[in-house]
């Protein structure tokens, strides 16, 4: 199939505004836009400014409505608890429709905030939902974050409700949820008025009287009362949700999310980038604490009239490295999205890939990449097992979708490893150095996105339009600045090589971190790495690499440490510096599978550092600070 991708680019290009208006037809409105882009509107313009819309209405009724009621909505699959069920969407409309009946009767309504504290349960997914249909805005917070970072979320919202449960899952340890609740209830200065609670059978708790509630009786009465809650007619431009960025400290940097741009965005991304068609399976392996959750587990699949697959696992360890591959097999995915590391931890425990030939992946057509940076080794390995088109992408969570990638719907481009394809529609990319100058292509600089930025991106940070400016806009006018380092090749290709804090600087050679892990990735036993910029009296920084090794491999350090220098030198040359390999176990990661480079550089530097609020298991870092007294680092 010959790629229409150039003729649509360039047609957004000419026309952004009849573009985005064609898209729009996928949507039902209540008032249909009339304005397509306001530029005078908010901090940068807004999209659809003068229609009206509901998102619930949108992802759930409208395909009862319309033949699509008895079709599997959301599968809920739990390796950690043993249990599966799947809820049609007629089932879905009930269960958001009764948990609706209980927000209103708690006093929640248009433009209230509401929490949800959750771990991965379809309840999660029915309170977004419910908060949707009454044009309440919903935040979701990462369920088991620390109570202190919990109440920072709580004051900056202030919600007037929280939902939550008894408990979350991992492997092999259940986490209690409700002391961390009322923890963070205790240090915040806004108190919502009342909580929500769902009892786990791994581990309940006690309910506090006068403030906590118990779902399953309070929405289990809604639903024996037969209730019924109308969507709420709200402006495209209202906030459907608010999401705070992983990783802050002190005060939380709240991304907006609007109505009417977002619904409009994620439904044209379903076929146009991730050719997937309504009625198939969709299965986004992330969590909804997570932007992917938002956009790619809850909204984009339900707005388009899939099936989402909502999964409480890990790719290993639940029970084994071929989870994924069971999970495909047994409900039928044509799609799976998650993040490169999840795969090196797959290739990690089971690097020939063994667990694939026993599962009927015959159904399975595409593997989507993003959350962390891709390495072409990783790709590769997946290509290889899977025999399926392996596509990297690229974004964030301000954008809520895609800034570039390879669109599957409009006929796959030539894929080049290590770059997440070409920028869609909406994303007009520059790089600039850092005074604001185009640079050369295929030159490293400040990967930056020409104004205004498309329907779906946030338009704000949640009451800091002076922080959003100054975060965003500011250093490079006309701008957003996605603080993204890399390059844009002869093809018009995006290569994103490193946060632009990852960009170290060695004897005033600016060099990517990204482009040696790549190297270092080449190596075949190793299963993970990252390299950070260590501090040097004489150059400025020296990189240090970390390695994992793949499972059942043993290597005598210093060996290892002669051919992976040997390849960082072969491919980058000597002016990378790189002498110093650094095994190790694991990597510190936050739980949505991000390496915590920054903090690794602070314990290596010997700089005071703090815990990072995501991080997956603390006790990684002191493997680390271990492991660098060993090299003579610590």
């Amino acid at each position: 199939m010959v790629s229409r991708y150039h003729e649509v680019y360039e047609g957004w290009k000419r026309d952004p505004e009849g573009f985005w208006a064609e898209a729009a037809g996928a949507i039902d409105w209540v008032s249909p836009p009339k304005t397509i882009f306001d530029a005078s509107a908010g901090v940068y313009g807004r999209w659809f400014p003068d229609a009206t819309c509901n998102t619930c209405h949108n992802a759930v009724d409208r395909h009862v409505e319309n033949g699509r009621a008895d079709q599997p909505a959301l599968v809920y699959d739990s390796p950690v608890t043993g249990s599966k069920k799947s809820f049609t969407y007629a089932e879905l409309k009930i269960e958001v429709e009764a948990l609706a009946a209980v927000l209103v009767d708690q006093g929640v309504a248009k433009g209230d905030r509401v929490i949800l504290y959750m771990p991965m349960v379809p309840e999660a997914v029915f309170a977004m939902l419910a908060c949707a249909r009454i044009g309440a805005v919903h935040s979701v917070v990462f369920g088991g974050f620390a109570a202190r970072e919990l109440a920072t979320r709580i004051d900056d919202s202030t919600p007037k409700l929280i939902v939550s449960a008894s408990c979350g899952i991992e492997p092999g340890r259940v986490v209690a949820y409700k002391p961390l609740l009322d923890g963070a209830i205790d240090i915040a200065r806004h108190k919502p008025q009342s909580c929500i609670v769902l009892q786990r059978d791994q581990q309940r708790c006690d309910l506090m009287a006068g403030r906590d509630i118990d779902y399953a009786e309070a929405v289990g009465a809604a639903k024996t009362a037969g209730r019924t809650v109308p969507c709420v007619t709200v402006a495209a431009t209202d906030p459907l949700y608010v999401l705070y960025t992983s990783g802050t400290t002190g005060q939380p940097k709240g991304v907006v999310r609007d109505n009417g741009g977002h619904m409009v965005m994620l439904a044209w991304t379903m076929w146009n980038e991730f050719g997937v068609k309504p009625g198939e399976v969709f299965w986004a392996a992330s969590d909804v604490g997570w932007v992917v959750g938002h956009s790619y587990i809850v909204y984009a699949p339900l707005l388009h009239g899939c099936t989402t697959i909502l999964f409480e696992g890990k790719p290993v360890g639940t029970p084994d490295a071929g989870t994924f591959w069971r999970v495909i097999a047994e409900h039928g995915v044509v799609a799976l999205f998650t993040a490169p590391t999840a795969f090196r931890a797959i290739k990690g425990q089971d690097p020939k890939g063994e667990f694939v030939g026993r599962y009927d992946l015959s159904r399975f057509r595409t593997l989507f990449l993003a959350g962390e940076r891709a390495d072409p080794e990783t790709i590769k390995w997946a290509e290889n097992q899977l025999k399926v088109p392996v596509i990297d992408h690229w974004w964030q969570t301000e954008t809520g979708a895609p800034i570039s990638q390879n669109p599957i719907g409009l006929g796959q481009l030539p894929v080049k490893y290590g770059s997440p394809a070409v920028p869609m529609p909406g994303y007009e990319m520059h790089v600039v150095d850092d005074a604001g100058h185009e640079v050369a292509r295929g030159t490293l600089g400040n990967v930056v996105v020409k104004l205004p930025l498309p329907p779906g991106a946030l338009p704000t940070l949640w009451h800091a339009d002076d922080r959003f400016r100054d975060a965003y806009l500011a250093e490079f006018p006309g701008y957003y600045k996605t603080a993204d380092a890399g390059f844009i090749d002869d093809d018009g290709y995006l290569f994103i090589m490193a946060r632009t804090d990852d960009i170290i600087n060695v004897a005033g050679h600016r060099l990517s971190t990204g482009g040696m892990e790549e190297v270092l990735a080449e190596h075949p036993d190793v299963a993970e790495c990252a390299v950070i910029g260590i501090a040097d009296t004489m150059k400025g920084q020296v990189p240090c690499g970390f390695v994992v090794l793949n499972a059942g491999v043993t290597r005598d350090p210093a060996e290892l440490e002669r051919e992976v220098v040997a390849l960082v030198r072969d491919r980058i040359g000597p002016v990378a510096a790189f002498k110093t390999v650094v095994p190790v176990k694991r990597l510190p990661k936050t739980r949505s599978g991000k390496i915590l480079r920054g903090t690794m550089q602070k314990i290596a530097d010997h700089e005071e550092w703090k815990m990072p609020a995501t991080i997956d298991d603390p006790a990684i870092l002191e493997e680390i600070a271990e492991a660098l007294k060993t090299k003579g680092l610590g």
